[in-house]
């Protein structure tokens, strides 16, 4: 059964990246809605499914990934409350990866007609997902670019910066720090590094004062100095604030 639930982290996100008028929020605010909790290391969506409905992460972490015939999994993006990660589901019929969760995590579920005809009342939310589908796209090229041609030191240092940026911006964040409720062999397999690199680095940072990690709490005592070790500049973010 479909029922209106508190999509603060949405209005959060687009508030974020866009303006939005009263009426706008009212739309979101009124899209029905099914709640759904789902366990860690569950598939909300697979590779190959033809889904009816786009997935709100109202709380936890999720991720998008593909897993290769050897078993070997790529995960391709951190997805935080107030994202929609299958937003594409819209008009690429076929996933061509699958989502999941790392945590337990609630999920509001979207029907593709109830977000295509708000979208077609509204243009202005209609632009809005499109800048997000962008910014989203910006963040794979930032990806790619660390893949290629960062160090494992660069890259750790740098997407801990983009979690920070990105929680922040969606009130999930202080001024120095976060939960992080990531494992070692997930941030190897979102940086290409295997789970003894992740720690070794991990080692490094916290040795020299960049962070300090305990109990899936991120500390971060030198917000600018972990920003040059990962050579981050969140212009690629495009947040207004």
């Amino acid at each position: 059964m479909h029922r209106q639930v508190n999509t603060n982290p949405l209005l959060w996100k687009l508030d974020s990246i866009v303006s939005l008028s009263d009426e706008e929020r009212q739309a979101l605010l009124d899209l029905p809605m099914a709640v759904k909790v789902m366990e860690a290391d569950s598939d909300i969506v697979r590779d190959g499914d033809r889904p009816s409905e786009c997935c709100l992460v109202l709380s936890g972490f999720v991720c998008r990934y593909k897993v290769l015939s050897d078993g070997r999994r790529q995960i391709m993006g951190f997805y935080i409350p107030g994202d929609i990660p299958d937003l594409q589901s819209l008009h690429l019929h076929v996933m061509d990866h699958s989502v999941g969760t790392l945590v337990t995590s609630s999920l509001a579920l979207i029907p593709h007609e109830s977000l295509r005809r708000v979208l077609a009342q509204y243009p202005g939310l209609a632009a809005a997902f499109w800048r997000d589908t962008l910014i989203d796209a910006a963040m794979f090229r930032e990806w790619m670019v660390g893949m290629g041609r960062r160090s494992a030191y660069q890259r750790i240092a740098h997407l801990l910066c983009e979690l920070q940026v990105r929680l922040k911006a969606v009130g999930l964040a202080g001024e120095d720090g976060y939960e992080l409720p990531v494992t070692q062999n997930e941030l190897g397999d979102a940086l290409g590094l295997s789970t003894v690199h992740v720690n070794r680095v991990l080692q490094d940072l916290r040795s020299e004062g960049l962070i300090v990690l305990r109990g899936g709490s991120l500390h971060i005592p030198d917000w600018k100095a972990l920003q040059l070790a990962g050579d981050f500049d969140p212009g690629y973010l495009h947040l207004k604030r």
